[in-house]
């Protein structure tokens, strides 16, 4: 026989030690809202594969409650829910609102400081509270999992001197980008919202740079900065923005790079996109005959996300009118609930 081992040998080995291999204690730090729903199936995922999970939140939350496949830390808060939902009520009402663009954009800017500043409230009664911060240090995690769109998760991952992992769907104004010092040249890769592509003229060229720069220090001065003054009076040293975003070791992108336009990428970015809809449930039989009786055209569902609750009159029949022009039935979707808009 040939010296060495044979491939069936190694790959017997190799099996075989896996069954030495155990699953981590996770330390999450969660984003309220629709960015927790994201999270919450994975979280399911990793319980089953064998992880051992503890979720950090806030005693007032929209949507983070107990669940038997992780366990919850709560914290106090200086703030009660009613304040949390007059909050995203106003940012929500404001979607709708028709302003001049340069008026909207700062009156939503202040509006998500104003939500900011309570969740930086919230950050800083965390990493305050020595005895939680003593108990998270003695549970000897393996790792922090986090989504780092309010950097509180970073900010803890750091203390702890743990290894982060991020889950997000992006960073605005490109800042993940930036954190993980992946070029992102404005000749050819468009800020969002600028309506530009990927191939734009010179003119664009010069507004989608004025645009990321702006963007950038208008966001790091204005939502970002309180975290970075909490993190350097916690860490005992000088932090920036970029330090928070860049301490991420690994980044789960919950977006395709199929759907958006060309652009570089760094090795510790991993695309996820739609690994949400992995976790699905049967239609229950009311929608599901719903479906059945669309006719030839099918159905189209339009969806308004987890956070709109309301529509201001006018727009929703401004929406209705424009979706009765089309052949196929549509439901809308508002917090879960169903909506019929168009025709039967």
């Amino acid at each position: 026989m040939s010296g060495g081992l044979k491939p069936q040998y190694v790959l017997f080995l190799w099996i075989s030690c896996l069954a030495f291999a155990k699953g981590g204690k996770l330390l999450v730090v969660p984003q309220d809202g629709s960015h927790w729903l994201s999270m919450h199936g994975v979280l399911q995922e990793m319980h089953r594969r064998g992880h051992e999970i503890m979720v950090v939140a806030p005693a007032v939350s929209l949507y983070i409650t107990e669940a038997p496949f992780y366990n919850l830390t709560q914290y106090p808060v200086p703030f009660h829910m009613g304040d949390l939902e007059s909050h995203f009520r106003q940012m929500n009402h404001e979607v709708f609102e028709k302003l001049p663009l340069l008026e909207k954009f700062f009156k939503r800017m202040e509006s998500v400081r104003n939500v900011s500043t309570l969740f930086l409230s919230a950050c800083s009664h965390l990493v305050n509270n020595r005895e939680l911060m003593t108990h998270l240090g003695d549970n000897h995690f393996d790792a922090v999992f986090t989504d780092p769109f309010l950097p509180c998760g970073p900010i803890v991952a750091k203390y702890l001197s743990l290894p982060a992992v991020y889950f997000l769907h992006a960073l605005p104004c490109s800042l993940d980008y930036l954190a993980t010092q992946c070029p992102s040249p404005p000749s050819y890769v468009p800020q969002g919202f600028s309506g530009s592509t990927d191939r734009m003229t010179f003119l664009q060229r010069v507004k989608n740079m004025l645009l990321k720069t702006f963007c950038q220090f208008f966001l790091s001065d204005f939502v970002y900065s309180p975290y970075t003054s909490l993190a350097s009076e916690l860490l005992k040293t000088e932090v920036t923005v970029t330090d928070l975003l860049s301490y991420g070791s690994i980044w789960l992108l919950r977006s395709d790079f199929a759907k958006d336009f060309p652009r570089p990428t760094m090795p510790n970015i991993v695309f996820i996109g739609g690994i949400n809809c992995a976790y699905t449930k049967p239609l229950s039989p009311e929608f599901e005959a719903y479906v059945n009786a669309s006719g030839e055209h099918g159905v189209v569902i339009f969806s308004l996300g987890s956070m709109v609750s309301e529509i201001p009159m006018a727009k929703s029949m401004e929406i209705a009118e424009a979706l009765g022009t089309i052949p196929q039935t549509v439901r809308t979707t508002l917090c879960y609930s169903f909506m019929s808009l168009g025709k039967a």
